[in-house]
């Protein structure tokens, strides 16, 4: 448990999260539905990778858990891939 692992920082890095969707319509749900949160500023799919991952990116600082949250409302899930990426 650490800042970094617990929440999404502000900045042009942003954080990774990997999904179950599949459909390009299911991402877009994902998305329109994280644009929701307080602080998020912007959500970029990576449709070319399996599984199918999603960026967040913020403004403020934003919990891992609100975001999980947020994407199991709309019947999916998501697991934040390693913060440093090795």
């Amino acid at each position: 448990m650490s800042l970094l692992t617990d929440n999404i920082i502000p900045g042009n890095q942003g954080m990774i999260f990997s999904t179950n969707a599949k459909e390009e319509s299911d991402l877009a749900v994902i998305k329109r539905a994280l644009l929701t949160l307080d602080g998020v500023e912007d959500v970029q799919i990576n449709n070319t990778v399996f599984p199918l991952e999603f960026t967040v990116f913020t403004h403020s600082l934003v919990s891992v858990e609100d975001v999980e949250k947020k994407v199991n409302e709309t019947g999916f899930h998501s697991i934040p891939k390693n913060t440093l990426n090795i």
